[in-house]
């Protein structure tokens, strides 16, 4: 999630598009287009971040009230994998600088509606694979390597990889991991759950996608966030097609997961995807007034995050891990869709 422009509030992407966090009293209108509009930012700078994690990776050692499972740690981070100089890279690769977001829809003719295909088919089988994965003692790293062997196979980049200095090929969000965990040498465990977000680019465009999976055996309310938050997912993609307001995903989304009393993440939106890894429009998962419509042939993402508890985030010191500031449970799923014109084609789909 990127800025429309300097004089918006700046989200952050289903990929971390800034660096920038605002208070919850400024995020009723996020994207309005008035300059006046009194926002807070605030700039979440390496010494908090660090502060953050002392504390509380302090009460990591603890375990959660009323549960066995304790909080999420960093592990160790393995050095970058290699990508064969013939595969074709995105022109962010080997700059640390964030691109953000590009101005104006991703609409495609039929050509790039074909790419757009085979590169979502191709995200959309690699993660079915990264979820065979998914087994207690298997670290994150390890799922990494599988990914990132997999797509370099088939003659594609991982986009993550180097984008703005992300040093892995794939994000693994573990249980209070709301989005962009950086896989390591933490072990799964049963009981756990895990988000991967796999984003290819193929002949020069990006499919985007992400499930959360089940290790093991899950407690039932965490299963249930799981259920919902595919569902919210789903209902929101059955309403798209061409002239709809984008805000109707978001009351979509809102809705279902308060029948549940979920919470919803509104830091993390989604975005269009295609030629470039972050596009307009920003997606927002919560209700909200945003104006613009959807337009035929255009490809963007819908990725809600669901939480049990605070849907509040801390920023870990790497700059990307964000976890719920009360170490609740967060899930999450994600496809890259096109307008068309009986609706919408998940385009991340085997």
């Amino acid at each position: 999630m990127a800025p429309a422009s300097s004089l918006h509030p700046r989200f952050f992407s289903s990929f971390l598009g800034d660096r920038f966090v605002y208070s919850a009293r400024s995020l009723r209108h996020p994207l309005l287009r008035n300059p006046g509009t009194p926002y807070q930012k605030f700039q979440t700078s390496r010494t908090f971040c660090n502060l953050a994690d002392l504390l509380f990776n302090k009460r990591n050692q603890d375990n959660l009230p009323e549960s066995k499972r304790k909080r999420l740690r960093p592990g160790k981070v393995s050095p970058r994998l290699h990508v064969p100089s013939h595969i074709q890279r995105p022109p962010y690769v080997n700059s640390r600088q964030l691109p953000g977001i590009s101005s104006g829809p991703e609409v495609h003719d039929e050509r790039g509606i074909e790419c757009m295909r085979a590169s979502g088919r191709l995200a959309a089988h690699v993660l079915e694979f990264a979820g065979t994965l998914v087994k207690a003692g298997t670290a994150t790293d390890e799922i990494d390597q599988a990914v990132h062997q997999m797509i370099i196979d088939n003659g594609a980049y991982p986009s993550p990889l180097g984008y703005g200095g992300f040093p892995k090929s794939v994000c693994t969000s573990v249980n209070e991991c709301i989005c962009h965990g950086i896989p390591d040498s933490r072990l799964l465990e049963d009981g756990d759950i895990i988000n991967i977000d796999v984003t290819v680019y193929l002949n020069g465009y990006h499919g985007d996608t992400s499930a959360t999976f089940l290790c093991g055996d899950v407690e039932d309310e965490a299963k249930k966030l799981v259920e919902v938050t595919r569902e919210a997912l789903n209902k929101a993609i059955s309403i798209c097609g061409p002239g709809v307001e984008y805000n109707k995903i978001g009351k979509t989304i809102h809705g279902h997961a308060d029948k549940f009393k979920f919470g919803v993440v509104r830091q993390f939106v989604g975005h269009g995807v295609g030629r470039v890894f972050h596009a307009d429009p920003v997606i927002l998962h919560f209700r909200n007034n945003e104006q613009g419509r959807m337009l035929l042939g255009q490809t963007f993402t819908i990725e809600p995050m669901l939480t049990i508890g605070s849907t509040d985030s801390v920023i870990w010191s790497d700059n990307w891990t964000a976890v719920t500031s009360d170490g609740s449970l967060s899930a999450q799923f994600e496809n890259t869709i096109l307008i068309t014109e009986n609706g919408a084609e998940i385009l991340t789909k085997c």
